[in-house]
C-alpha cells in the first residue's frame, strides 16, 4: 500500500558559496520528522537539492505518493518543467551539481513525486521551520564536507 507524504525542504547558504545547511519537515498522518544538516562550504542551490534527495532517501516504502514544496524554483521548475529530464540526456554538460541532479533522480524515480513552489518567508509554517532548521544547521559546529563540491572546482 502506498502512503502519502507531505514533504517541505528549504536550503541555505551563508555566502554563495559558504557555510550552508539543509532543512526538511516530513509529515505522513500523525507521524513528523524533520531533518537538517550543515555543509562547512557549499551553495544554496546544493542545499536544496540535498534536502529533497536527504528527504526522498528516508522514505522506507517504495512507490509512496509524495508531495514536495520548496521555495526553490530551481529545484521545482526543472522537475515539473521537465528540464532537468534534457538535461540528463545530455548528461549534464554545462550543468552545475550534477551529481546532485543524479542523485535526485534516482530516489525520485522510486516515488510518484509531484513539486510545488511556494514562496519563501511567507509565513508558511512548515516552510518557515525548515528554513530555521537549514539556517541553524549552517551555523553549527563542525560542520560536514560537501566533498563534491569542493573537489569540483566550481567555486
Amino acid at each position: 500500500m502506498a502512503h502519502n507524504i507531505t514533504i517541505y525542504t528549504d536550503g541555505a547558504s551563508r555566502g554563495n558559496p559558504g557555510p550552508g545547511g539543509y532543512g526538511v519537515v516530513m509529515m505522513s498522518g500523525q507521524h513528523r520528522r524533520e531533518l537538517s544538516e550543515g555543509f562547512r562550504k557549499t551553495t544554496n542551490n546544493r542545499m536544496e537539492l540535498l534536502a529533497v534527495i536527504k528527504a526522498l532517501e528516508k522514505l522506507k516504502v517504495e512507490g509512496s505518493r509524495v508531495t514536495v514544496y520548496t521555495d526553490s524554483k530551481y529545484v521545482a521548475d526543472a522537475i515539473e518543467k521537465g528540464w532537468v529530464f534534457n538535461w540528463e540526456k545530455k548528461n549534464f554538460k554545462k550543468r552545475k551539481n550534477p551529481d546532485l541532479w543524479k542523485k535526485l533522480l534516482e530516489v525520485y524515480r522510486k516515488h510518484h513525486v509531484t513539486f510545488y513552489w511556494v514562496q519563501g518567508h511567507a509565513d508558511i509554517t512548515e516552510n518557515e521551520r525548515c528554513d530555521h532548521l537549514a539556517v541553524e544547521a549552517s551555523k553549527q559546529p563542525d560542520l560536514s564536507i560537501d566533498h563534491e563540491y569542493e573537489a569540483s572546482g566550481d567555486q
